[in-house]
């Protein structure tokens, strides 16, 4: 006999789908207005490039940088906005410029960060003079420990080579180079390869069939109060506007960039209080039923090795599409920003506490949270609810609207639909987990390589 859902139980999911709706058609629109790091991505990759130059051998450094770097990065600086460019950036910009009347007009501002401005003003005099000034190489001495910027800077204050190229640094910027471009490459490659495969094991009827879902007796109501009610009006809306305020007072202390991290590791794990205390009602809610034997969610830790090797395939699979998602986008529709600020924070600290703390949030809390919400229980509701491809697609645009940013949805979308396919293929949870863990470490890394 079907049981009823309590009036009050449906009223409260109806209120929080209502709620939900209006929470993330307002995050939506504010994500085109927030800032993109893509422009701050490709910058400092054309940055790496400009200083590997230097040690790279002429065959590798068509392919790798380009004919003319110093051209690229001149280019790329005009796509920006001036408004959008730090200090550092607008200096080094003038550098490279072969326009004095250029150089000038971009040297010609009131600079915020102080310990720049001998920078500027040394720079502003060998704009203005034709000689050289061996003193004003002394003013560049403390930049060495940026490469880039210190390159640019002493080359337009016509020092000579050998005192202007760090070969160490050059060196070092040459292996990031690599990983940066030759990794994806590999990765993409090796994955169409495992897809050829899969094709040609399913038209010669070899692939081995998914494995029978359990079902979880767990209703759409239930999903919607999980969803909408724990994951967003409690845990984006409401439990944020006590936690960020209190965090705030006993972190205050605490020196920056460790101070942001903190923040961002207390308010993500506080955002998941709520909705796992509303799973763990749910399922403390189905004791008098018979569970399956490896659990309602169907974690399968065990065997570990088989775990590792189904989330690596699947990542190598899934991977081409995510990148062909996110080129396509960029081609048709340009950069819509909206990037998720954690990226910016990783990509802009170098305190190894505050990377820390957001390595763990991003590689650890936010897949096993993600993977117990969106593949451990919604996906087995909505697929036994409406059929597998159904539920694939609708727990991956769930999962990619949860992110709250247009510019990103449409490639979070295909790593849901991949990670979906993963967790009924695998007839397990663990090896999603595994997946969306790489996932996110592969962005940290390479954040990490761009990182000065």
């Amino acid at each position: 006999m079907r049981q009823v859902t309590p009036a009050w139980k449906l009223l409260t999911a109806v209120f929080s789908l209502l709620l939900t709706v209006l929470v993330w058609q307002q995050g939506l629109q504010e994500s085109f207005s927030r800032p993109s790091v893509a422009p701050k991505l490709s910058l400092r990759q054309h940055e790496i490039a400009f200083v590997a130059s230097n040690v790279l051998p002429e065959s590798f450094r068509s392919v790798l940088v380009g004919a003319d770097p110093q051209r690229s990065l001149s280019e790329l600086f005009e796509e920006i906005p001036l408004i959008d460019l730090t200090d550092r950036e607008r200096l080094a910009w003038a550098a490279i410029e072969n326009s004095e009347k250029k150089r000038f007009e971009l040297l010609d501002f009131s600079i915020k960060d102080k310990d720049l401005y001998p920078v500027q003003q040394a720079l502003l005099g060998a704009t203005n003079s034709s000689s050289f000034d061996s003193s004003k190489l002394g003013v560049i001495k403390k930049l060495k420990d940026d490469p880039f910027f210190y390159q640019v800077s002493c080359v337009a204050l016509r020092g000579n080579s050998d005192a202007c190229v760090d070969y160490q640094a050059s060196n070092n910027m040459a292996l990031r180079l690599l990983g940066i471009q030759i990794f994806p490459i590999f990765t993409t490659t090796l994955g169409v390869l495992l897809l050829i495969r899969q094709i040609w094991l399913f038209f010669r009827k070899k692939n081995n069939s998914w494995p029978e879902l359990p079902y979880i007796p767990l209703t759409l109501v239930d999903m919607t109060l999980l969803i909408s009610g724990g994951f967003v009006v409690l845990g984006e809306v409401l439990f944020p506007v006590i936690i960020i305020p209190l965090s705030s007072f006993f972190i205050q202390g605490v020196p920056s960039p460790i101070n942001e991290s903190l923040r961002v590791f207390i308010g993500y794990v506080a955002m998941t209080i709520p909705p796992l205390l509303i799973l763990r009602q749910q399922l403390n809610g189905l004791k008098n039923l018979e569970r399956p034997k490896a659990g309602w969610l169907q974690w399968g830790f065990k065997p570990i090795d088989k775990s590792i090797f189904k989330a690596f395939n699947g990542l190598l699979m899934i991977m081409p599409f995510v990148l062909l998602t996110g080129w396509l986008m960029n081609i048709f529709w340009g950069d819509q920003g909206g990037s998720n600020p954690l990226l910016d924070l990783v990509l802009n600290s170098n305190n190894k506490i505050a990377l820390f703390l957001l390595l763990t949030t991003t590689v650890i809390f936010a897949p096993v949270f993600e993977e117990l919400i969106f593949r451990g229980t919604l996906l087995p509701v909505l697929s036994r609810r409406f059929g597998q491809l159904s539920g694939i697609i609708i727990s991956a645009l769930v999962f990619a609207l949860a992110h709250l940013s247009v510019g990103e949805l449409p490639p979070l979308f295909v790593l849901g639909t991949g990670l979906a396919i993963l967790r009924l293929s695998s007839g397990s949870l663990f090896p999603c987990l595994i997946m969306h863990s790489l996932w996110n470490g592969i962005t940290f890394s390479n954040l990490l390589l761009l990182a000065r």
